[in-house]
């Protein structure tokens, strides 16, 4: 229901809790900072396929899952051709949006907090990983991460064999038959 001011012409903020608010608060600074600092990756080498490549970037994107992430190597950055590395940070209490890697595998190096993962169909499974796992997903499978403290955020090391590390992420709708919504 949309509601309206009592000219009618402008819809108000709905009433939120207190966590709504700061999640959504932390979400409005976390996309002004992921603007601000766009401009600062730093490339140094050719990415030619004959030179070692150094990747120096701040929090310069908001992926496909909804998580800020820290492209590093991949087909764009540094002209991998098979691989794509970066940081992920799930903020305190959030999650990425259930997704999947069409066609490609990813392994995760949690360095630090504790995260939930449910994955498989209709994502009724579920593993707890902390800091120090290693974590591996094939391709294809249905997951969701969870970041399970309220404080502090978790942060990944991630690995996938695709080079274009967003263009291969489809979010998973659980009440899709197909198990993909596009």
């Amino acid at each position: 229901m949309v509601r309206h001011r009592a000219d009618k012409t402008a819809p108000f903020w709905p009433k939120l809790n207190g966590r709504t608010a700061a999640l959504l608060c932390m979400a409005v600074f976390a996309l002004a900072a992921i603007k601000a600092q766009a401009d600062h990756v730093v490339i140094i080498g050719e990415p030619d396929g004959k030179h070692v490549i150094t990747v120096r970037a701040p929090e310069v994107a908001l992926s496909k899952q909804a998580l800020p992430i820290f492209p590093g190597i991949s087909g764009k950055t540094a002209g991998a051709k098979s691989l794509s590395l970066l940081k992920v940070v799930i903020p305190p209490g959030g999650s990425a949006k259930a997704h999947v890697h069409k066609g490609y595998e990813s392994a995760v190096y949690l360095l630090q907090g504790r995260v939930e993962t449910r994955y498989g169909g209709g994502l009724k499974k579920s593993v707890i990983n902390e800091a120090g796992d290693f974590i591996f997903i094939p391709a294809d499978v249905p997951h969701q991460p969870h970041n399970l403290s309220d404080t502090e955020p978790a942060i990944a090391i991630v690995a996938r064999s695709d080079p274009d590390e967003q263009e291969h992420v489809i979010l998973y709708g659980a009440d899709k038959s197909d198990g993909a919504s596009r």
